[in-house]
């Protein structure tokens, strides 16, 4: 169908998608985008977000920490520094990714730490979105 992409999701541990799409919303570190067939070709970079994909049986959320996505006219992938589906974060796993976020804080090199401090605010973000509360 002329309307639908090819939608992909992996990460380092596994493949969590390979569906038709009409649409993916991806959380861009230069703000949040949707890509839709016909979809101009461009790689972006990931921020700690919710991407959504719909497709025809509804739509599937994942959480991401961060990645790279690519969009083509015909296709949505994206490579993950860590993804879950929606489904799979809990308070607990929220609060490791959080943890794992200030960590890397905390070890960035001093021309890296504004970097840091965003993907901190932006997994705080996260966890606002997903009703969990930032321990």
């Amino acid at each position: 169908m002329a309307d639908t992409l090819q939608f992909d999701l992996v990460s380092p541990e596994r493949r969590l998608a390979s569906v038709v799409a009409r649409e993916v919303q991806i959380p861009g570190a230069d703000g949040d985008m949707t890509a839709m067939a016909d979809h101009a070709p461009m790689i972006t970079t990931l921020r700690p977000g919710v991407l959504r994909v719909v497709h025809g049986g509804g739509s599937d959320d994942y959480v991401v920490s961060g990645g790279f996505a690519e969009v083509t006219a015909s296709g949505v992938s994206v490579l993950a520094e860590q993804a879950l589906p929606r489904a799979e974060v809990t308070q607990a796993v929220y609060d490791e990714m959080l943890a794992a976020a200030r960590a890397a804080q905390g070890s960035a090199a001093s021309d890296a730490t504004d970097a840091a401090a965003k993907t901190v605010a932006d997994m705080v973000a996260v966890g606002e979105q997903l009703g969990f509360a930032a321990r």
